[in-house]
């Protein structure tokens, strides 16, 4: 699952969307149009590549989906990065 995590976040637009949905959740995807100044298709794949990664949650709001941050797989590749760091573990 980690490689997963790190696959969806090695695309600069897809770090900057976690880090915004980071400091604020509920966000419309069309909110990210003007951020990344990418297209709404774009936007969507890239939400997309993030929601299979397991890093954003969705809700429904009438006709509208909005995103929020899924903090868990952070947490837990946090945790692997961690013990790497003092040589205790390994990726998998």
């Amino acid at each position: 699952m980690e490689i997963e995590v790190l696959r969806a976040l090695a695309h600069p637009v897809r770090l900057g969307i976690v880090r915004k949905l980071s400091a604020r959740p509920d966000i419309c995807a069309c909110d990210f149009t003007d951020e990344f100044e990418v297209s709404q298709p774009t936007i969507s794949a890239h939400l997309k590549v993030l929601r299979e990664a397991g890093l954003v949650t969705t809700r429904r709001q009438g006709t509208t989906i909005c995103y929020s941050l899924n903090r868990e797989p952070l947490a837990a590749l946090a945790d692997e990065l961690g013990a790497l760091s003092v040589g205790a573990g390994v990726l998998t």
